[in-house]
């Protein structure tokens, strides 16, 4: 099973799912990337996760590009906000799927309030992600 996360910048909603996806089952192939890759992972994304046990500080901030050439049975977009472009993937995907979520590096305010927005985003990242992998993605396996 090959699953790839795309959203614009890779740095923390599809950086988030990834680590979600793969922990649930180690032995799917889970990718991520973005159509303007930053090129490094929010730091904030970083924190989030590992509060819940998810060391995404490996990861990697990759181009949309990298992945074009190979076939996928999932390639999921996590872009939520309206004034965002998701990025098409046209590549060899079996199940196209739109799963969008806040971005939570465009939070505005306090840090306290700024965290809180990440840990939103990262919970509802979870529960969306354990969803479709008890739903749709564990059956197929």
């Amino acid at each position: 099973m090959k699953i790839l996360i795309l959203c614009t910048g890779n740095s923390c909603r599809s950086q988030m799912a990834h680590g979600f996806l793969q922990s649930f089952d180690p032995a799917i192939t889970v990718c991520s990337a973005g159509t303007e890759a930053s090129g490094r992972l929010n730091p904030k994304a970083v924190e989030v996760m590992k509060e819940v046990g998810i060391d995404i500080s490996h990861h990697t901030s990759d181009s949309v590009e990298l992945y074009l050439g190979e076939a996928w049975d999932y390639v999921i977009t996590v872009c939520g906000g309206a004034n965002e472009t998701c990025p098409a993937f046209l590549g060899k995907v079996k199940h196209r799927l739109h799963i969008g979520f806040d971005d939570p590096s465009h939070a505005i305010g306090t840090e306290e309030f700024i965290r809180s927005e990440f840990i939103r985003v990262r919970d509802e990242i979870r529960d969306a992600f354990y969803k479709l992998y008890q739903n749709e993605i564990k059956p197929l396996q």
